[in-house]
């Protein structure tokens, strides 16, 4: 499944709101004929499978038709915001799919966020409906001022055996927003991506290609379908293939090891410190988990130690690095595996259809191999963002968005992040990429995750911190060793916190470096 050796179908130049793009000619126009197709070709192949419920593609399909229809009663209608607070079910997915039925637009919540944000993307985005897990009624603001029809309820009033006639699937144009997708900001009020139609297939089908899924793939979705990994990478691309999607309990290694053997899931995208602590657990040892051939993996760097792991635990998985967001409607570069452990530090080479540009401050393109901006273009851009024109301007310029990341991309097109702009720390003038820190310390033996922080500092502007989780077997002195040997002066942490305790991390598995920061008084005075 490399993708440097596989085969794609040339891709066509298209024009799509307002950009000329690169795109998948044969391809879906609405998510609701992605199921469609799923339909007519593998009726009777189970379609989703999670708790007690396991529907065929045939059963999916009338199920999300059916809760369409409770939609339609209640004046759901195309064009319509509809929100949905659910934990990861087969129920939250068929959802997913009776929006899409009626052409009203998804607004994924997540039940990790605060009700401040809750309230802000009910009101900013305007739904006239929620769903919700009955278990999460009571995280949907009673005062958020939103006029909307009653909520339909997960497990009381949303049934898969409904069948009430919501017609023919709406039809739609692929430019417009199928999803808007509150960005988990670390500050300020979440930003709503409005991800069209074009964008969340053309990506679920660039996942088919380069992880070479099949019908016969039983994928396992471990992120929340709330987030752009779990719906893209998870659900989408499961519909996309005709495969099956296994909805994944709540992630706990050893219990999520026993049931991948007994599901016999043959993919799934994770954070690296899951692949970490599956190792470390003693069912990995004695598990059977031959069918599980693509891992894919993002939101930080595995390390080297860890990538080695696998290959000798299980040497038929293909292990590759993906990079991306919401505002590309998921991985924009994808690491080819056989190249994974020759590249630990890169997030691999742009997907079909992907434009990649590492620019200046100026907004001039930097000569190969050195460090800018990382920029990104193509049909899986969102076009900007809901009802927030000063953020759009700000961030998309001449139809790429702007990422904040900084990278760089050398000779033969391979990405390598090297931090965030807002996480570069500045020590007395040399700049410290604290992506690059951490995944040095991580291949310290004991150390479970890490997080490289700027220290306010009177004389140098900053200094560096590291937060590190370990396993109880490190103390300040082995890890101020292990630094004294592995990287420069100015980037060894000259102060540490230690912890048995996860680093706080947002839904999505990105680290939560504000929050961080104030947790450990580091905010500049």
């Amino acid at each position: 499944m490399d993708a440097d050796q596989r085969t794609f179908a040339p891709l066509r130049s298209e024009a799509h709101f307002g950009r000329v793009v690169s795109c998948w000619p044969e391809r879906p126009t609405s998510l609701s004929g992605m199921l469609g197709e799923a339909v007519s070709q593998e009726p009777g192949r189970v379609a989703v499978t999670g708790g007690e419920l396991t529907l065929t593609y045939r059963e999916f399909a009338a199920a999300a038709a059916g809760i369409a229809a409770q939609l339609k009663d209640g004046g759901v209608g195309a064009g319509d915001r509809v929100a949905l607070l659910a934990i990861n079910s087969a129920e939250m997915a068929v959802c997913v799919f009776a929006i899409a039925h009626l052409g009203a637009i998804l607004v994924p919540l997540s039940a990790r966020e605060q009700p401040r944000g809750l309230a802000h993307a009910l009101a900013n985005s305007g739904a006239v409906a929620v769903i919700c897990d009955k278990n999460l009624k009571g995280l949907i603001p009673a005062d958020n001022g939103v006029p909307m029809v009653p909520g339909l309820v997960i497990g009381d009033d949303v049934r898969v055996d409904h069948t009430g006639a919501a017609g023919a699937p709406a039809l739609v144009s692929e430019d417009d927003s199928a999803a808007i997708l509150y960005t988990s900001g670390t500050t300020g009020l979440p930003k709503g991506a409005m991800l069209t139609g074009l964008g969340l297939i053309h990506q679920s089908l660039n996942f088919v290609a380069l992880a070479g899924l099949s019908p016969s793939d039983r994928i396992g979705v471990v992120a929340p379908m709330s987030h752009i990994t779990g719906l893209v990478l998870g659900l989408l691309a499961a519909v996309a293939a005709k495969a099956t999607l296994l909805v994944a309990p709540p992630f706990k290694a050893a219990p999520f090891i026993d049931w991948a053997a007994a599901h016999r899931m043959s993919a799934t995208v994770m954070v690296p410190a899951m692949y970490n602590l599956c190792l470390r657990a003693d069912e990995f040892r004695h598990a059977d988990l031959g069918p599980w051939r693509v891992g894919g993996y993002g939101g930080a760097p595995m390390p080297a130690a860890t990538i080695a792991a696998l290959a000798q635990a299980l040497p038929h998985l293909s292990l590759t690095n993906l990079y991306g967001a919401t505002e590309t409607s998921s991985a924009m570069t994808a690491m080819p595996p056989a190249q994974t452990a020759e590249r630990p530090t890169s997030v691999g080479l742009p997907v079909p259809g992907a434009r990649i540009l590492i620019m200046d401050p100026d907004g001039r393109e930097v000569p190969q191999g050195e460090t800018g901006e990382i920029w990104h273009g193509g049909p899986m851009i969102v076009p900007g963002y809901w009802e927030n024109p000063a953020a759009t301007e700000k961030e998309f310029c001449g139809g790429f968005w702007r990422s904040g990341d900084v990278g760089s991309m050398d000779a033969d097109g391979f990405v390598t992040i090297h931090d965030r702009l807002k996480d570069m720390i500045n020590r007395g003038g040399f700049k410290v990429f604290a992506a690059e820190v951490e995944a040095i310390l991580s291949e310290l033996p004991g150390v479970v995750e890490a997080a490289v922080l700027a220290k306010p500092c009177p004389v140098l502007g900053e200094r560096v911190h590291a937060a590190i989780t370990t396993d109880g077997t490190l103390s300040d002195a082995d890890i101020h060793a292990f630094c004294d040997k592995s990287l420069s002066k100015q980037q060894r942490p000259e102060t540490l916190t230690l912890t048995a305790d996860p680093l706080p991390r947002n839904a999505n598995g990105k680290l939560m470096k504000a929050q961080l920061r104030e947790r450990l008084g580091l905010l500049a005075s």
